[in-house]
């Protein structure tokens, strides 16, 4: 994890194959394999992450989830792990989420200045509905926050509804998921609206293949 936050990954991937164990990172959207463990290794790194994570080590048919809070180089980092059951065994991915990235602003981001306005005018208008999407690591979440805390004020209702909350903002109302308990997107909007917002951002991460 340390090496990682040092390489500034977004991503872990820790893959069980036949004979090793594989680990990448991805950095700036792309996977590189920076270590191979035998696969006798397997059993306690996989074990160590989910204990880490609070997750069910005994359980190992089901994808889970569950989250790890460490402090890397004095940087608090919050890191979402993911597992799903493969024919070698799990396969566990954990995103590594910065905090102090949340208050990055967007002007830092890197607009053009011309985009810049053009954006900061249309994310202030009380209606329409703006949609960002991307691959993993091309900066959805910095924008979507940055967006946020540009117009964060308090004569604004901001209500978020996530799966997962990846940070926490003062003076914004955050939702998160649990379909575990019902607690779904659809049921969650429409109890937001309820609300008063002024604003809703509805952040959902979700991965996209063409049918053949």
């Amino acid at each position: 994890m340390s090496n990682a936050v040092k390489d500034r990954a977004s991503d872990i991937h820790v893959e069980p194959g036949e004979l090793s164990v594989r680990v990448r990172y991805r950095i700036d959207g792309l996977l590189y394999e920076k270590e191979t463990l035998p696969a006798r290794m397997y059993s306690a790194v996989t074990s160590r992450i989910k204990l880490l994570s609070q997750m069910n080590i005994a359980e190992r048919r089901l994808p889970q989830d569950g989250r790890i809070n460490v402090t890397v180089a004095g940087k608090a980092i919050d890191i979402r792990v993911s597992t799903i059951p493969t024919i070698y065994g799990e396969s566990i991915v954990m995103r590594l989420l910065d905090k102090e990235t949340s208050f990055i602003t967007l002007e830092e981001i890197g607009f053009d200045r011309t985009l810049l306005d053009i954006y900061e005018d249309v994310i202030k208008k009380p209606y329409g509905m703006i949609l960002i999407t991307g691959p993993t690591g091309s900066g959805k979440s910095t924008t979507l926050y940055a967006s946020l805390a540009e117009i964060n004020s308090l004569d604004k209702k901001i209500i978020t509804v996530e799966e997962p909350v990846e940070y926490l903002m003062q003076g914004i109302t955050q939702i998160q998921v649990r379909p575990k308990i019902g607690l779904t997107f659809a049921n969650g909007l429409r109890h937001i609206v309820r609300q008063d917002p002024d604003v809703i951002m509805v952040g959902r991460y979700v991965t996209w293949r063409p049918q053949v």
